[in-house]
C-alpha cells in the first residue's frame, strides 16, 4: 500500500523516516501541502495539518487517515464520512506526560513557587509561606478517559479525595479500583479544591466552562486545562481569576499562539504553557511507535486500533 505522511518541519523528519522505513519502506514524507496530486492508500498527519476537502482532493485512492495525536479537531469528520475514509488517533501515547504536567502545575500553585522564586530573585528572604499540602484536598477530574485515569493513578499516593465526571460512568468495580467518586459537573465544581479538564472538543464541550460554572467553584480553586482552549470561555475565566481568586494553569488557548493582548498573560494567578503538556521526548517516541504500529496493522488487513470513524 502507498503511505504518505505530512509532518511539520520542526519535527526530526529524517529520524522519523529512518525509524519508519523498516516497517513502511515506501513511505513518502512531505513537510507542507504544496504538492499537487499524490497516490496514497494511507495518510499520516499531525494536528498541525488541516485535513479538509481541499487537502483530500489532492489524494487518489485514500482509504485511511492516521492522526499521530490524541486530538483530531484539525480533521473535517464530515468530509471523511462523505468520502468513506476511516480515521484513527493515538489516545494513549501522551497520557503519562499530560498527567505529570497537570501535577507540576498544581504543585507549583500549592507550594507558591512563583512567589517564592520572585522574592529571592528580588533580594528578599520570606520567613512566612502561603504554601499548602496537596494531601487532604478534593481533586476533581472532568473527563475520565485515558489521561483522566492516568492522573487518578498518580494522585493516589498524595492521599487526596478524587471525584470525577464523564459522559460514561464507571462501574462500581472500576470506581473502587481508581478510588474515585462520580459527581455531575455542577456538583464536582462546588466541592473540588482543584479541577483538571480532560475532555475532547465537541459541540457539547465547547464553552462548557463559562461564567455559570466558574461562579460555582470555590474561591481560590486551582483550575487546570490541558484539553482544548475552546472548552473554556476565556473572558469568563479572566473574570473568575480576578473576582474569585481562581488560580489557573493553562496549556491550551482559544487562539494559538496565544493573543499577546490576552489578559491571561498579565494576571498573577496563572501558569501558562504553549500546548505542550503532552510533549516530552518519551511521549514523542511513543507517538511514533504507536502510529507506525497502527498503520502497519491497517496495511496488513487488520482492523486499526483507536478508530474514530
Amino acid at each position: 500500500m502507498d503511505v504518505v505522511a505530512i509532518l511539520p518541519e520542526f519535527l526530526p523528519v529524517e529520524r522519523i523516516k529512518e525509524a519508519a522505513l523498516s516497517v513502511l519502506p515506501d513511505l513518502q514524507i512531505f513537510t507542507d501541502t504544496s504538492f499537487d496530486q499524490v497516490r496514497a492508500d494511507v495518510l499520516i498527519v499531525t494536528t498541525f495539518t488541516k485535513v479538509d476537502d481541499n487537502l483530500l482532493s489532492k489524494f487518489q485512492g485514500l482509504k485511511f487517515i492516521q492522526v499521530a495525536s490524541t486530538g483530531y479537531d484539525n480533521v473535517d469528520i464530515d468530509a471523511l464520512r462523505a468520502k468513506g475514509i476511516m480515521l484513527s488517533n493515538i489516545p494513549v501515547a501522551n497520557k503519562e506526560s499530560v498527567a505529570e504536567h497537570v501535577l507540576s502545575m498544581v504543585l507549583s500553585f500549592l507550594k507558591d513557587q512563583r512567589f517564592l522564586d520572585r522574592e529571592i530573585r528580588e533580594g528578599r528572604w520570606p520567613l512566612l509561606t502561603r504554601s499548602f499540602d496537596l494531601m487532604g484536598k478534593t481533586f476533581g477530574i472532568v473527563g475520565f478517559g485515558a489521561i483522566g485515569k492516568k492522573l487518578a493513578e498518580r494522585l493516589i499516593p498524595f492521599e487526596v479525595g478524587i471525584v470525577y465526571t464523564d459522559i460514561r460512568r464507571l462501574s462500581e468495580d472500576e470506581e473502587e479500583l481508581y478510588g474515585v467518586t462520580f459527581l455531575p459537573l455542577d456538583e464536582l465544581v462546588k466541592v473540588s479544591d482543584i479541577i483538571s479538564v480532560h475532555v475532547p472538543l465537541t459541540e457539547n464541550t465547547k464553552g462548557m466552562f463559562n461564567s455559570d460554572i466558574f461562579q460555582k467553584m470555590k474561591d481560590g480553586c486551582i483550575f487546570i486545562n490541558t484539553s482544548r482552549g475552546e472548552v473554556v470561555v476565556e473572558s469568563d475565566l479572566v473574570l473568575a481569576i480576578k473576582k474569585k481568586g481562581i488560580r489557573a494553569g493553562i496549556d491550551v488557548f482559544s487562539s494559538e499562539p496565544v493573543d499577546p493582548e490576552s489578559e491571561l498573560l498579565s494576571l498573577e494567578n496563572t501558569i501558562l504553557s504553549p500546548h505542550i503538556a503532552g510533549v516530552t521526548l518519551e511521549s514523542q517516541e511513543r507517538f511514533i511507535k504507536e502510529t507506525m504500529s497502527n498503520v502497519l496493522r491497517y496495511t496488513q488487513g487488520i482492523e486499526p486500533l483507536y478508530r474514530v470513524i
